[in-house]
């Protein structure tokens, strides 16, 4: 009879937290990397001693992840000093990162950071709980919240920077229409996949004010919020693989244009912070957003989740189309401008196609989608992604879809647009061969 194999020897361990407290005593003087404050010798020390033993834990592989995600958790917000902002964007005379928003490019404390400007109308008692809530919030398709600064009525929300173009700049090159990086269908159904799980983390996963729950799949205990601000333009498209991230997440929040005490409704809503008043709060709230805003908003109803899938709708409708949320066009006949809607022209062209037969109906989507694409995708796909567009821009707030629902739709879309790139993608190995046998 054979043996038992013997037992594997054990790791020898590696070297206590203690020993490395009492080799590493050196205090910091200056600010930390990635925004993160210099703390007093012992504070950093207890603090650093305490990541590492987490991060270095061989207990098991589950422990180990815990202690990562707890060391992330415990760097809390930055609440950063207004003269601190004002040298780091030079009083705000540096290039603004875009010419329609109120936002600098700049380095705080070590940082790579975005600063937003947003009008505050919330509680200031209130801001450090509200930043040390979503500042515990991380995912790969949503900006790192950083750290924020109350000065006057204007909060300045301060972001990692994230490297390159906006989604409305990569569909619409001013410089080069014709062109578009997004220019195979796998890179639209990616976008639309990486901003559905993304908002979908916002809605439902994020951490919010008032929570004590460090793990919302366990306690259920995260509500998440509302973004507010979703379009093509809030949204960068980062290298490599064409990758998006949703940016100014939080600023809702912050900005006090959502209350602390929030309540879900039945239609998804979020308690706005002060009733809407068309002179300031809801004409500022509207104020170069034109096609995002759902119709319950612009009547003067709350900020929703339901409000945000509408607004995603519209980017998606964006990808598919490579055309803005909103159109001009001169009209001869009348004299006046003729406004044409893209949420108009979708539902045409799937009316008309459900009538028709399924090559002509095939025809009119092609005829539809971004010419960019060069007529190459799936047509039966991009029929389906225009049809959870339009479920996401319903008139009625409570027949628009969860973002869990979404998110689950263009994950599936997503699978389905690798396979069809797999099989239609020309082999590396392939050649053709013109020289006479």
């Amino acid at each position: 009879m054979a043996s038992a194999p013997n037992p594997r020897p054990r790791h020898k361990p590696r070297s206590s937290p203690r020993a490395f407290r009492s080799s590493s005593a050196a205090p910091s003087s200056s600010s930390g990397a990635a925004g993160v404050p210099a703390a007093s010798s012992s504070a950093a020390t207890d603090s650093t001693s305490s990541d590492l033993n987490a991060l270095f834990s061989t207990s098991s592989s589950s422990t180990s992840f815990a202690g990562l995600r707890l060391s992330i958790r415990d760097k809390g917000p930055i609440l950063y000093s207004f003269p601190e902002i004002l040298a780091a964007t030079n009083s705000f005379l540096s290039p603004s990162l875009s010419s329609s928003s109120s936002a600098w490019r700049c380095f705080l404390r070590g940082a790579d950071a975005a600063v937003v400007r947003r009008p505050f109308r919330g509680d200031p008692a209130s801001l450090r709980a509200r930043l040390a809530a979503l500042c515990r919030s991380h995912h790969m398709a949503v900006s790192r919240l950083l750290g924020a600064s109350l000065a006057g009525d204007h909060i300045y929300i301060v972001y990692e920077y994230v490297p390159g173009a906006t989604l409305a700049d990569c569909l619409r090159n001013p410089r080069n229409p014709s062109f578009s990086p997004l220019s195979s269908w796998l890179s639209r159904v990616q976008v639309a996949a990486d901003l559905a799980q993304g908002l979908e983390y916002i809605h439902h996963y994020s951490a919010g004010t008032g929570q004590q729950s460090p793990a919302p799949r366990e306690h259920g205990q995260f509500r998440g919020t509302v973004h507010d601000r979703i379009k093509s333009s809030a949204v960068i498209i980062t290298e490599p693989g064409f990758r998006a991230k949703i940016c100014h997440f939080g600023a809702a929040e912050l900005a006090g244009d959502v209350s602390v005490d929030a309540e879900e409704t039945k239609a998804g809503e979020i308690a706005t912070a002060s009733p809407p008043r068309r002179s300031e709060t809801h004409a500022t709230r509207i104020e170069g957003t034109r096609g995002y805003i759902a119709p319950e908003v612009i009547a003067g109803g709350r900020i929703s989740r339901r409000s945000d899938v509408f607004a995603f709708g519209v980017v998606l409708l964006e990808l598919l189309s490579g055309e803005e949320p909103v159109r001009y066009r001169y009209d001869r006949e009348s004299g006046g401008l003729e406004m044409f809607s893209i949420i108009e022209t979708a539902r045409r062209a799937i009316e008309a196609a459900e009538q028709e037969e399924k090559d002509e109906r095939y025809r009119r989507v092609r005829g539809w989608v971004d010419r960019k694409l060069r007529d190459s995708f799936p047509v039966e796909a991009a029929e389906k992604l225009i049809r959870v567009a339009l479920r996401c821009v319903d008139a009625e707030a409570g027949r628009r879809p969860d973002m869990i629902w979404v998110a689950g739709k263009l994950s599936k879309q997503l699978i389905e647009a690798e396979a069809w790139d797999e099989k239609v993608r020309i082999p590396a190995d392939f050649s053709v061969s013109l020289a006479p046998r």
